[in-house]
């Protein structure tokens, strides 16, 4: 789809209320922004709230490094019961006598979620096998395994403990499954446990406390602008690295960059930059415009390579 000079391009921080499908959530933002490329990096379940990144125009072509960032999370977990779908919206499956545990005991029950875990995705998931999500095979009566994936939870809090309604702070990696990880909780206590309630607080860098709620940015009507955060803003996980006018036309080109060792950005570690990103930044032009995402390679020799990850070529005019 060809891009025009006065399409918008950037993501919005929305605060998803519950209810809402993320595709929900993307289809009303089309509406608003009045354009057809849209889309959001990161799923959440209409029972959950909270931090939904939805990208426009050709921030869709960033949605890969959005999505990769630490998740954290508020979860409300109910003990004593299972259902169809590990969470508020099942049928029940089974109910058990719940057992007198106190916060040292069920802290010591997630202890063992913490660290790299298999985790199987809910029978009730838009995760695909045989070609088709796990939800439509469910909802067809068709029992399935699914096949478990491995996901990292960094850290597990409890907040409160008030029976049978657990409430949890978790940081985990993209991927994880809260519903998974309450049913898990509750088979490991001999119980039984489904979600009642998910609200995300973070992703990467973004915050619930920096989202604009979805009631609000639809009730500003033709005046949405200032809740879009532009390109570089929304890639500042990644330093910026400004390049000359010769080097820029062999970027965009798709051609390896060789730089001089002070034009290396200064890069700050920290835990918003998985590992296989750490290598990465933002290039910009001569005066600063944003041209992609470039990976740096030094050799055996010492020599300064930047090698093209992501052109956006659609916001590079002829250099």
């Amino acid at each position: 789809m060809p891009v025009t000079a006065s399409e918008p391009a950037g993501v919005f921080n929305i605060d998803k209320p519950a209810g809402l499908s993320s595709h929900d959530v993307v289809n009303q933002v089309r509406r608003l922004v009045g354009i057809r490329r849209v889309g959001h990096a990161g799923t959440l379940d209409p029972l959950a709230t909270g931090v939904l990144l939805v990208c426009v125009g050709v921030a869709t072509r960033i949605v890969e490094y959005l999505q990769v960032g630490r998740k954290v999370y508020q979860a409300d977990l109910v003990l004593g019961t299972t259902t169809t779908t590990y969470d508020a919206e099942g049928e029940v499956v089974s109910t058990a006598p719940l057992p007198a545990l106190t916060v040292a005991e069920l802290d010591a029950a997630l202890r063992l979620f913490i660290g790299d875990i298999w985790q199987r995705p809910p029978a009730f998931s838009a995760v695909k096998q045989g070609g088709r999500p796990l939800y439509a095979l469910a909802r067809a009566g068709i029992a399935v395994e699914s096949e478990p994936r491995r996901v990292t939870i960094h850290d597990i809090e409890v907040l409160d403990w008030q029976p049978p309604h657990l409430h949890l702070r978790i940081t985990c990696s993209p991927g994880t499954y809260i519903r998974s990880l309450a049913h898990d909780l509750g088979q490991q206590l001999g119980c039984g446990a489904y979600l009642h309630g998910l609200r995300r607080l973070a992703s990467g860098t973004w915050r619930v406390e920096d989202a604009v709620r979805l009631d609000d940015l639809m009730a500003a009507g033709a005046c949405w602008q200032p809740y879009l955060h532009g390109l570089p803003a929304a890639l500042a996980m990644f330093p910026p690295l400004v390049i000359g006018s010769e080097e820029a036309r062999r970027f965009v080109m798709g051609q390896v960059v060789r730089l001089s060792a002070d034009e290396l950005p200064a890069v700050a570690p920290t835990a918003a930059i998985p590992p296989a990103f750490a290598d990465l930044c933002r290039v910009f032009a001569q005066p600063e415009r944003l041209l992609g995402i470039g990976r740096l390679e030094r050799t055996a020799d010492g020599t300064l390579l930047l090698h093209p990850h992501k052109v956006l070529r659609q916001l590079v005019a002829q250099l």
